[in-house]
């Protein structure tokens, strides 16, 4: 029989995985954490949680792997419509605009813990449809779970993934196959996946949306204020910033200025 997390193994974890990638563990979600070790333990043919925290901490490659099995990845296409409408209705004519006060003319953007792709897949075709002749864009996504990253990378949705797609967008941007559908790589050619903790500084600059939704919320307020801290480093002056409906930059000593549009609620920086 497996051994579960005593009190001891628990704060270990919970402290290994705060210490790499700012992720918070609480009472509440305890059972999760030694579900999760505990199926670790049966894979690695393992005994105890002290004989995995070992291998963990001598093996970055097993602590990525680790952190894949403790995230939780859940998405779907057009998640939270508002905040699309907004995105498409207010934020890129915004960027637009100011863009032509210059010589760029190319809109970054970064899905930040983008689980299987959905998210920025959506805001692909949403710019493959609104973004002018002249202009061009490049969309990031990221994320600590590799094994999403490589979902995202396939780009093949099951049948019952697809809810949510408009059928205009979907009959121009998938290919129906065997069990559901795989994404043109016109779409695929527009988004590059990429491995990031955002604990750590990304090296992008000058970006013009950020979207990170549904992700603060598992971690503490000095990690929330170094993620966001670190986006502003990221974001080019007259930039937005989208986090999740229930999450909020409320009492956090943060340079953002929220904006309040027809469609919903994000986050600008101004300078």
């Amino acid at each position: 029989m497996l051994e579960v997390l005593n009190d001891k193994d628990y704060e270990q974890f919970r402290k290994v995985i705060y210490d790499e990638c700012g992720i918070t563990f609480s009472t509440t979600n305890r059972s999760i954490l030694d579900s999760r070790i505990k199926e670790l333990l049966r894979k690695k043919n393992l005994e105890t949680p002290q004989e995995y925290l070992a291998l963990v901490l001598k093996n970055p490659d097993e602590m990525k792997l680790m952190l894949d099995s403790v995230t939780t990845n859940l998405t779907r296409f057009f998640r939270n419509q508002p905040h699309f409408d907004a995105f498409t209705n207010y934020v890129i004519p915004a960027v637009i605009e100011n863009k032509k006060k210059g010589m760029d003319r190319t809109i970054r953007v970064w899905s930040a813990g983008c689980s299987t792709g959905e998210e920025p897949y959506t805001i692909a075709m949403i710019l493959k449809e609104i973004v002018p002749a002249g202009f061009d864009f490049k969309i990031t996504a990221s994320d600590i779970s590799l094994k999403s990253l490589m979902v995202g990378q396939q780009g093949f949705y099951a049948d019952s993934k697809i809810d949510g797609i408009p059928a205009d967008y979907l009959a121009k941007y998938f290919t129906k196959v065997e069990g559901g559908y795989q994404v043109k790589k016109e779409l695929q050619d527009t988004i590059h996946f990429d491995y990031h903790n955002l604990k750590n500084d990304s090296g992008a600059r000058n970006l013009d949306v950020v979207f990170c939704r549904n992700v603060l919320i598992y971690f503490d307020e000095p990690a929330q204020l170094t993620v966001i801290n670190r986006f502003w480093d990221a974001m080019a002056p007259q930039s937005y910033l989208f986090i999740g409906h229930s999450e909020s930059l409320f009492g956090m000593k943060t340079q953002f200025e929220f904006l309040k549009t027809d469609w919903a609620c994000l986050y600008k920086k101004n300078r």
